[in-house]
């Protein structure tokens, strides 16, 4: 990125009426708890589109807690979102080469990761888990996936933790997406699929697979979320605390979880400490 554009960047945050370039301007319907932009001007935010509830596009339109919760931060920048589809692996990719300037997509946040870009939030904190066909009486925790096949995504930090942590005869199966984790676990070619409990809920809750599958609920790890900026952006990212710390003293947080995520059957947790 030139420097005249990291420039543009910064005073876009500050609300004024610049005109970034951004992709794939679908939109969600705000709710009455989110700031409008006061601006013309854009911000480009790479976000997930197949998590339920939390993340996902359906035609033009985005839905969910992490849309949600962008259109907050953006609303409060004076800037519209614009959306870009990113996959799990190519999250910090696409920040470190430009072709966003957020990323808002269960981002979780790890020492790993700070060495590559920087982090604001946290705004959630989730827990990894198992999701499992609902008739499986046996597989009641990680302790139990001995001589299972486990799918996860590539290049999460859930496919991470179960290589590190689980050295029994597992099978991991990695794939690009959590949905097709969840097609390969419902026609029983996987025996368990391993992410967060937040996204895991919100399958588990869909039309398809409601009454098929269901979240064991023994979470065995904290998933701590953040948003990404592009590695040195320390004045983005203390804006983007700012707009997170109102957004959950304001209410907004919940009113917008309980708009997406809570129908799913997903108990709310409290909300985490913004720049803690």
């Amino acid at each position: 990125m030139t420097t005249q554009r990291r420039t543009l960047i910064a005073a876009a945050a500050g609300g004024l009426a610049l005109g970034l370039t951004g992709c794939n301007s679908g939109s969600s319907t705000p709710s009455s708890s989110t700031p409008m932009p006061s601006a013309t001007g854009t911000i480009t935010i790479g976000v997930s589109t197949d998590e339920p509830g939390v993340s996902l596009k359906q035609g033009s339109a985005y839905s969910g807690f992490d849309i949600k919760t962008a259109e907050y931060v953006a609303g409060k920048l004076g800037l519209t979102p614009q959306w870009v589809p990113v996959n799990q692996p190519d999250r910090i990719t696409a920040l470190e080469s430009g072709e966003v300037e957020m990323v808002v997509a269960t981002l979780s946040i790890t020492d790993e990761r700070k060495q590559k870009i920087d982090f604001a939030g946290p705004y959630f904190v989730a827990h990894q888990d198992l999701l499992i066909r609902r008739n499986d009486e046996q597989l009641r925790g990680p302790e139990y996936l001995d001589g299972k096949t486990l799918c996860s995504v590539t290049g999460t930090t859930s496919a991470a933790y179960v290589k590190a942590n689980f050295k029994g005869d597992i099978t991991l199966r990695e794939v690009p997406t959590f949905s097709e984790c969840v097609r390969n676990l419902a026609d029983s070619t996987v025996d368990a699929v391993t992410t967060d409990d937040l996204i895991l809920a919100g399958f588990a809750a869909t039309p398809e697979y409601k009454g098929l599958l269901k979240v064991v609920g023994k979470g065995f790890t904290d998933e701590t979320y953040g948003i990404g900026v592009k590695k040195g952006n320390t004045e983005l990212v203390g804006k983007i605390n700012a707009a997170l710390k109102e957004y959950i003293s304001s209410g907004a947080w919940k009113d917008a979880l309980d708009e997406t995520v809570k129908p799913s059957g997903y108990k709310i947790p409290d909300p985490p400490t913004v720049g803690g």
